[in-house]
């Protein structure tokens, strides 16, 4: 199954776009589920009576999710609330918390893919572009916090724990917490594979003009930071050249400008201004939205071999958009954090550069070029 992840600044028409993009697909015979993650069903209106054999549309109901994983951790953690004599919470009185509605994306997502149901596409409508890539983040900024928690090495011996408790002095975690960790990380796992998958990629929609360039470099500095495949751009709202007149000339002229600014560096697909909010499948239609791409192959992030020129490895990051001022590189143990701009990612280093100093960066035609020179004490030696 492919996954087209859809995003863009707020306002952009992002949800309209998914709806068509999904539309678009089915009407070619590609068997689509169209998810909507916003907080709202905004994708009720944009749909209307649309009604197309092979198109599946799903909602992401953060509030039962949020009562079921309740139930299920007081259930799991009922002997220890018995002890203390807490008071159990009753999951219909309580709303969800801060994250809760994140987290519930991220398990549709990972029970779309796991689905049973035969989809030959599925498509995310995502929030807005700075949500989206926090939500996106989630799973391999929560597995390395688990793993730092609840390293394998000490969940391996938690056969010992009554043992280690006695020595220490001290209470060592209940079995529920090694259980419950070990399934969250399962399951995010399963998103990550989802998101490093060949078959998912990134769609980002914006309306041409200055604020929405501004907003696309930004978003797409942040997909590449993430290591995401960057697919399209989906130019929305585009006024036709044949009203190049008057008034409207000035507005048609700025989008055209931006329009030729974004093809010098992404494939771009314009999407039509109806004169109208588009409703139901006749302005689905209408926008001729573009279909999924082809499935390609994955980002990489190589490392080229230039000890025999200049003593040095050289770590290839592609981040388009990204500059000198807003860039910065620390490097702690096995890992390298990188900020680019509003986003920053920690990143375990390959295996051949953990035995390297980071002897200095530049940020060259779009790409953070990493320089590491060979620790003697660690590299091995040569004849």
């Amino acid at each position: 199954m492919r996954t087209l992840l859809i995003t863009g600044p707020g306002g952009s028409g992002r949800t309209t776009v998914a709806a068509a993009t999904a539309f678009a697909a089915t009407r070619e015979g590609t068997r689509t589920l169209l998810l909507g993650a916003g907080p709202e069903d905004a994708l009720g209106p944009v749909l209307g009576d649309a009604d197309l054999p092979g198109l599946t549309v799903r909602r992401v109901d953060a509030d039962a999710g949020f009562r079921a994983d309740l139930a299920a951790l007081q259930e799991r953690a009922g002997g220890a609330l018995d002890l203390l004599g807490a008071s159990r919470l009753v999951p219909e009185e309580t709303g969800p918390l801060p994250g809760a509605e994140e987290l519930a994306v991220l398990r549709a997502l990972r029970d779309a893919a796991a689905s049973e149901d035969a989809y030959d596409l599925l498509v995310v409508d995502l929030p807005a572009a700075p949500r989206a890539l926090a939500l996106l983040a989630l799973p391999e900024e929560l597995r390395r916090v688990l793993r730092r928690l609840l390293p394998p090495e000490r969940q391996a011996a938690r056969a010992l724990r009554p043992v280690l408790g006695r020595l220490a002095g001290v209470p060592m975690p209940a079995e529920w917490i090694y259980e419950t960790a070990a399934r969250l990380d399962l399951q995010l796992a399963a998103v990550q594979a989802l998101l490093a998958d060949r078959g998912t990629a990134v769609r980002l929609v914006a309306e041409p003009g200055p604020a929405g360039a501004d907003a696309l470099r930004t978003a797409a500095l942040g997909v590449a930071l993430r290591g995401l495949r960057l697919d399209a751009v989906v130019a929305n709202r585009v006024l036709p050249e044949s009203e190049a007149a008057g008034w409207l000339a000035g507005p048609v002229a700025q989008q055209r400008k931006t329009l030729d600014d974004w093809r010098e560096e992404h494939t771009v697909h314009p999407v039509a201004h109806l004169g109208r909010d588009p409703r139901g499948a006749d302005d689905l239609a209408a926008l001729a939205a573009p279909v999924a791409p082809a499935v390609t192959g994955p980002v990489r992030w190589p490392v080229t071999d230039r000890i025999a020129e200049d003593g040095v490895l050289v770590w290839h990051l592609p981040l388009p958009g990204a500059r000198r001022d807003s860039l910065d590189l620390v490097r702690r143990g096995d890992e390298l954090t990188v900020t680019a701009g509003p986003f920053r990612r920690v990143v375990p280093l390959p295996s051949a550069l953990r035995r390297c100093t980071v002897d200095g960066a530049a940020l060259r035609e779009g790409e953070l070029r990493i320089r590491f020179r060979p620790d003697p004490e660690l590299w091995p030696r040569t004849r």
